[in-house]
C-alpha cells in the first residue's frame, strides 16, 4: 500500500511539474508577445507574432493554475505539510486527542462528500458555457465544466484521505502520526545524497 501511495504521489508530482513548466512557458510567451507588440513592424513582418493571436495565454495560465492547486492538494500535499494550530490538540491526553482526530477527520470527509451533489448540479449547467479564448487554441469542444472538473478529484481524494486517516487513528491512536522536527531532519537526510 505504501509503495502504491508513493508511486501515485511521484506521478502526481511529475504531472504537476509538467503543468508548471507549461504555465511558465506560456507566461514567457505572453511577455515576449507583449513586448514585440510595441513594435508593429514585427507583427507585419512575421505574422505569427501578431498579438491578436495570443489572447488565449492569460486564460490558459489561469486554467493551469486552477489545475495545479487542486491537483497538488488532491495528490501531493501531505498532512504534515499543512499549517495547523494545535495548541489544544497537543495539550490534551492521548485518548482525547485520538477522538478529536477521528471526529475532525470524519467531519472533513463527510463535508467534502456532502458538497459533491450540489457541485455536480452547478457543473451540469457549466457544460453549456464555452471559454472566452481557449477555443482559439483547443477548438470549440472545451467547456467551463472541463476546466473545473479537477475539483471532483480534489473532493474525492481529500475525503478518502481523511476517512483513511480516521481509520488509522482509530487503529493506532493519534500518536502514530506525530511528526517532530527531528523526524523531518532525519527524513531529509535519508533523501539527500551524502
Amino acid at each position: 500500500m505504501r509503495s502504491a501511495t508513493k508511486a501515485i504521489t511521484r506521478l502526481g508530482e511529475f504531472i504537476a511539474a509538467i503543468m508548471m513548466a507549461a504555465m511558465f512557458a506560456t507566461f514567457i510567451l505572453q511577455v515576449f508577445i507583449r513586448y514585440t507588440a510595441r513594435t508593429e513592424w514585427i507583427a507585419k513582418t512575421i505574422p505569427i507574432f501578431d498579438p491578436n493571436l495570443y489572447g488565449w495565454t492569460l486564460e490558459f495560465c489561469l486554467v493551469l493554475w486552477i489545475w495545479l492547486v487542486f491537483w497538488g492538494s488532491a495528490l501531493i500535499v501531505r498532512e504534515r505539510d499543512h499549517v495547523s494550530f494545535d495548541l489544544i490538540y497537543t495539550s490534551v491526553s492521548p485518548k482525547i486527542r485520538k477522538w478529536m482526530a477521528i471526529c475532525s477527520c470524519l467531519v472533513i470527509s463527510a463535508g467534502f462528500l456532502w458538497v459533491l451533489e450540489p457541485t455536480w448540479e452547478k457543473f451540469y449547467i457549466l457544460r453549456l458555457k464555452r471559454t472566452a479564448t481557449l477555443s482559439n487554441l483547443f477548438g470549440d469542444w472545451i467547456r467551463v465544466r472541463d476546466i473545473y472538473s479537477i475539483f471532483f478529484l480534489f473532493l474525492l481524494s481529500v475525503s478518502s484521505r481523511y476517512a483513511w486517516r480516521a481509520w488509522k487513528v482509530f487503529q493506532n491512536g493519534a500518536e502514530f502520526e506525530k511528526v517532530s522536527y527531528e523526524d523531518l531532519l532525519t527524513d531529509k537526510n535519508k533523501t539527500l545524497p551524502k
